[in-house]
């Protein structure tokens, strides 16, 4: 069990309309810790990563973040979302603004800083990712890879608790999929908490601290990655192991 918890979700249950995406989720994710989340299509593992930073509202249950319960709304809210910093599988960019822009923006905006401290801090978080040298680019004149490696440096530039990432590099072409997780890498190491639902077995199987594995909006195992890939505890996981390790 996780020493620290920061994030903590207990008997969360989520409906669209008729349909119950979301069974009892009971999880809790440490300081510091790694959590991949992976599962057949369907399964809930999206929408779960999505209450975390209340995009998706819960019909019963908790969610508290350091303690404390999510916020409703308005200006609380906005503060949240600046803690649980969230890549998704778009990128989210403004296309109107360069790169520098696009990190700079919500620094100013929510976290009240000037634009030349903000800028500051958006040039050291570019270098960091690699894309230093593309801060007066357009995201249009950027890769896919690229693209979503700045999406992960606006979102560390609010100095947030944890990091969600909801398919990260489903939407990239092969050959950029590795300069993204190699960014995600370098922030497991350096002991950002991370929530991390993705298709690459391999990060789940290197990086990760755990493995939540859903089917069905319920969490069916929750284990560390070694013992889940070796010897996964269900007939549900071992059937989705045996169709994606195949490929």
């Amino acid at each position: 069990m996780a020493v620290d918890p920061l994030i903590e979700l207990r008997g969360v249950n989520k409906y669209y309309g008729e349909l119950h995406v979301l069974r009892d989720i009971d999880l809790t994710v440490g300081r510091g810790e790694v959590v991949v989340v992976i599962g057949p299509s369907g399964s809930g593992k999206s929408t779960l990563c999505r209450t975390i930073n209340r995009l998706e509202t819960v019909e019963s249950g908790t969610i508290t973040l350091d303690g404390r319960p999510l916020p409703q709304e308005g200006r609380a809210l906005a503060r949240l979302r600046a803690e649980v910093g969230m890549v998704f599988q778009s990128f989210n960019l403004f296309a109107h603004k360069t790169v520098l822009q696009n990190v700079s923006l919500a620094q100013v905006k929510v976290r009240g800083r000037g634009k030349d401290d903000a800028d500051r801090r958006s040039r050291e978080l570019l270098d960091r990712v690699g894309l230093l040298a593309h801060a007066g680019k357009y995201p249009a004149q950027l890769s896919g890879g690229q693209q979503q490696r700045v999406a992960i440096a606006r979102a560390l530039a609010m100095e947030p608790k944890a990091m969600l990432f909801d398919e990260p590099t489903s939407a990239l072409d092969p050959e950029m999929i590795n300069e993204v997780l190699e960014v995600m890498r370098g922030l497991a190491r350096e002991g950002m908490t991370m929530v991390v639902v993705t298709h690459e077995m391999g990060f789940a199987r290197a990086s990760a601290n755990r493995v939540v594995f859903m089917a069905d909006g319920r969490i069916v195992e929750d284990r560390d990655p070694e013992g889940f890939f070796t010897n996964p505890g269900s007939d549900r996981a071992k059937d989705f192991l045996s169709k994606i390790l195949k490929h």
